[in-house]
């Protein structure tokens, strides 16, 4: 048993780095959902879209590894914004075996509307810009710590 004299729990729940990554994260994914719903997408498509709206066209492999999500997993996401209009999957035509994703016409422009999340969800935060792109830094360091394991 630990004591109270001064003895932190290192199993305390309250202290755990994965409690509060996890918490934050559910949380912060919550905030989007209500400006994500109108544009018929869920935050892990809208994701996707963030990849495609600053580099499309991409292939799965590289889609894949931007969000760090297995093909399987990025799969289904694809078919869904690609059942709604947002997304094109065909081969590439230099390789066959490569399935190219573009956006479409309405995909592309859903950016402009796109482009009120971000300022909507620091409102929503009420932290400051400095506040966050330190939080981001610090989150980017721990996942290149997770990754080199």
């Amino acid at each position: 048993m630990i004591s109270a004299l001064n003895v932190e729990d290192p199993l305390d729940l309250e202290r755990q780095v994965c409690f509060a990554l996890s918490i934050a994260s559910r949380n912060v994914v919550a905030l989007y959902r209500p400006l994500l719903d109108p544009m018929n997408l869920t935050h892990p498509q809208y994701l996707v879209m963030l990849a495609l709206w600053g580099r499309a066209p991409l292939s799965v492999k590289e889609l894949s590894r931007m969000l760090a999500l297995e093909p399987a997993t990025l799969s289904p996401l694809l078919k869904r914004l690609e059942a709604v209009g947002y997304v094109t999957r065909s081969r590439d035509a230099a390789d066959e075996r490569m399935l190219a994703v573009a956006l479409t016409p309405e995909g592309a422009a859903l950016r402009e509307r796109a482009l009120e999340i971000p300022p909507a969800i620091v409102a929503k935060l009420g932290m400051s810009l400095d506040e966050l792109r330190d939080l981001h830094g610090v989150l980017t360091r721990v996942i290149a710590a997770a990754e080199r394991r």
